[in-house]
């Protein structure tokens, strides 16, 4: 063998060698970054670079997380993909992680939504401008009557609309997803936009089932890994990609609107959230030189106006829609808030928020539909914006942190039956109204969901409006079906339904 060959095999050694020991180098500093730091809290094994992603359901993520808790305690931390998070449970650790302190108030950054949209608005934005912005869309929504008794009429007028669909099928089973969707969608349209827009709008349904769609996939393993693994995801082809396009679609209408918006402008006369904002937009460009972390601009507009049109379509949309399917599996009970809706409200007249106080059935039963329901289970992530400690563990500044709610509003110590729909967990012995601590569909501390006022006018007044007007049943021979499907909310899996008018 020649010097040449002898060398050829050497060399050929070398490289195989050191293909090993660098694979074998990265799998052992794998390990060492899957190791929890110092005070951690505890939590399963995690693989190296993957983590706990291909370990967890992602379609029944919220019972797998809770089911963890059993194991690792209230407090235990997760791997997805490169970066460690931390899974709150139970009432009293959200409570001491969520609303005695700020060191929760953060939100994280996710590749899947800034890869699209800013970091801007009133939903995943941070510091100064979320808190601006935040401060605004409360008084702006309280202004045109969220919360107040001004608001009802336009609720009550928009079930007219969709009672008259209702009443178009003649009791025939038929889908009533997206028409509950059009139904709510059009309340929180009405105060950003100035106007509603009619069921049949090609538009209106393109977005409304492009935002369905699109909860679906940011809830599913496919986001996580393109928020994990961002540079690979780019490039690989999958539902992860169409998010993004039903992002920029919603972004498209936002900016139509407020360019037509701009076309007849009024600041002395403002119709609706977009008109003051642009006013306030002005306020600030006049003073930016005194201002100059002055956030009211354009581009919070479209995200403001973006943020409050998904969450104001989608959850209580969804909610209604298991209110209708409880109702027609436990027919007790909707002949029970039937007639407490005749002896206080009657046929003859339309509900108000007034009568709340005096239909405390009615109102449990709204209350037992959101715990059961259980739409927003793990709630939105949060962000530590320093270390602090918690359970007795140190958590590092820039930990993604869960808030499982799921963990709270199936609490066997905090409900009676608390996996059975039973409306008694909100009434005492002489059946009056009670509140419940554990009761927290809307999250709790200082990014609790600023449309709850709003959600529960709606939830109120549409569902009595339809417990008025209707009977809700299966078709014939038809069970009902109540598991979920799961993504940032949990709703029900497609379902017909027949809405039969009650005689006046």
């Amino acid at each position: 063998m020649g010097v040449t060959s002898v060398f050829s095999v050497c060399l050929g050694l070398d490289c195989r060698s050191l293909l090993l020991f660098t694979l074998v180098l990265l799998l052992v500093a794998g390990c060492l970054r899957s190791r929890r730091p110092s005070n951690f809290p505890p939590g399963p094994w995690a693989l190296p670079l993957v983590g706990n992603i291909l370990s967890l359901d992602f379609k029944n993520l919220h019972n797998d997380i809770t089911k963890l808790a059993e194991t690792y305690g209230n407090v235990y931390s997760l791997k997805m993909g490169p970066e460690w998070t931390v899974v709150l449970n139970g009432l009293s650790t959200l409570q001491e992680g969520l609303s005695k302190s700020d060191h929760l108030s953060d939100r994280p950054s996710f590749p899947i939504h800034t890869d699209v949209i800013p970091d801007l608005g009133v939903i995943f934005a941070n510091g100064y401008s979320w808190k601006q912005q935040r401060r605004f869309a409360l008084s702006t929504l309280k202004y045109f009557g969220v919360g107040k008794r001004s608001l009802e009429s336009s609720i009550l007028e928009e079930f007219k609309y969709m009672s008259k669909e209702l009443a178009s099928h003649k009791g025939k089973p038929f889908n009533l997803h997206f028409l509950m969707n059009n139904a709510v969608s059009n309340i929180i349209c009405s105060l950003i936009f100035g106007h509603r827009f009619d069921y049949k709008d090609k538009k209106f349904l393109q977005l409304i089932t492009l935002l369905d769609k699109g909860v679906q996939i940011e809830g599913s393993v496919w986001a996580q890994l393109y928020n994990s693994f961002p540079v690979l995801m780019r490039r690989l082809p999958g539902p992860h990609h169409s998010l993004q396009q039903i992002y920029r679609g919603l972004m498209d209408l936002m900016k139509t609107e407020m360019d037509a918006h701009r076309e007849d402008w009024n600041p002395s006369e403002p119709r609706d959230f977009i008109d003051c904002y642009l006013s306030e937009i002005q306020k600030h460009q006049d003073k930016r030189d005194d201002e100059p972390d002055a956030c009211f601009d354009e581009g919070n507009l479209v995200m403001c106006s973006f943020d409050l049109f998904g969450a104001g379509t989608e959850t209580t949309s969804t909610t209604l829609r298991w209110g209708v399917l409880y109702m027609a599996k436990y027919t007790e009970i909707q002949e029970k808030v039937q007639a407490e809706i005749d002896r206080v409200i009657g046929q003859s007249r339309e509900p108000s928020m007034e009568d709340r106080a005096n239909m405390p059935y009615t109102d449990a039963v709204i209350h037992e539909i959101q715990r059961m329901g259980n739409i927003v289970p793990l709630s939105l992530p949060h962000l530590t914006n320093r270390d602090f400690q918690l359970g007795g563990y140190t958590i590092p500044k820039g930990t993604v942190i869960i808030p499982n709610l799921t963990s709270v509003m199936f609490d066997k110590n905090e409900w009676e039956t608390p996996n059975t729909f039973n409306p008694g967990h909100f009434l005492n012995k002489e059946g009056k109204f009670v509140k419940k601590a554990a009761f927290i569909p809307f999250s709790m501390g200082k990014r609790v969901c600023l449309g709850e006022n709003l959600a529960r006018m709606e939830l109120f007044l549409f569902f009595t409006s339809l417990m008025q007007r209707f009977t809700f049943s299966m078709p014939p021979g038809v069970e009902v079906m109540l598991k979920a499907r799961f993504s940032i909310s949990l709703s029900p899996q497609p379902f017909e339904i027949c809405a039969t008018l009650r005689a006046e």
